[in-house]
């Protein structure tokens, strides 16, 4: 049975006690058959990479979220965040506190209209799959999937949470830093983010315009054409990208055109 002061709050165990209970907990459940992938944060930066930081961006900029968001800073950095799955629409976490609490996400799905805004929106503007989950995008599409209430990121209404705790507050320090950890995620597994708002982020690029497409496009194998075959008016076009040989030519058009047709270049004019 948990035992609390005189208070009614839990005494405090150490950082090092709570992961130490935690690992315990996590061996047993990869044991049962349990993928457990915990949160793992490298020196400060919670991310480091656009969709990890523009996460924790969004994050916040809602004020909604501010009350327990510094304690959840500090619960993903000290490893506290010991499983996180993120799967369409639902995160499924466990996090170690003075005991190990469960938490609970819900993330709505785009809004269809809004997936096709998105993708009206940024049409032509995203080449590849790998510059889009890079996030090497122009500065318009990333404020335009970004954009708050209208972009990629849910809003608080949006978002239903739950943790075991006995925390009173709609947002826990457990849940906060689940929500870190999702960025964090983000950092080495940026797909993530479309799979959790349950939209295909191949449409994104699907949607380019076909002049984008028609100028980037390489000819066909059979349309490539040999050197040899490249002559504009009897001249190769190595002679022609020759400074020394186009100043000869250059003469050569400056003789008289008898003289010229007795030396064989009848061609060179024009």
């Amino acid at each position: 049975m948990a035992r609390y002061d005189d208070w009614g709050f839990k005494p405090y165990v150490s950082v090092a006690e709570r992961q130490h209970k935690a690992a315990l907990e996590m061996a047993k459940r990869k044991k049962q058959g349990h993928n457990v992938s915990p949160v793992q944060i490298d020196g400060r930066a919670i991310a480091n990479t656009f969709w990890g930081k523009a996460w924790c961006q969004n994050l916040e900029r809602y004020s909604d979220f501010a009350n327990r968001l510094p304690r959840g800073r500090t619960y993903v950095r000290n490893g506290s965040v010991v499983d996180l799955q993120i799967a369409p629409g639902a995160i499924q976490a466990y996090v170690s506190g003075s005991e190990l609490y469960r938490v609970s996400l819900k993330v709505a799905p785009v809004a269809k209209a809004r997936w096709k805004s998105i993708c009206k929106d940024c049409a032509g503007a995203i080449d590849s799959l790998v510059e889009l989950l890079q996030g090497r995008l122009s500065k318009g599409v990333m404020e335009r999937i970004c954009r708050e209430s209208q972009g990629l990121f849910p809003s608080p209404a949006e978002i239903q949470l739950s943790c075991s705790c006995p925390d009173w507050a709609g947002m826990c320090k457990h849940v906060a830093a689940v929500l870190y950890g999702i960025g964090a995620r983000f950092d080495h597994q940026p797909e993530l983010l479309f799979r959790l708002r349950a939209v295909n982020e191949l449409e994104l690029i699907a949607s380019a315009g076909s002049a984008t497409k028609l100028a980037k496009r390489a000819p066909s194998e059979g349309k490539l054409l040999a050197n040899e075959d490249l002559s504009i008016f009897g001249l190769d076009m190595a002679e022609i990208a020759s400074p020394a040989k186009s100043e000869r030519v250059k003469k050569a058009a400056a003789l008289p055109p008898k003289r010229r047709k007795r030396l064989g270049m009848t061609n060179t004019k024009g």
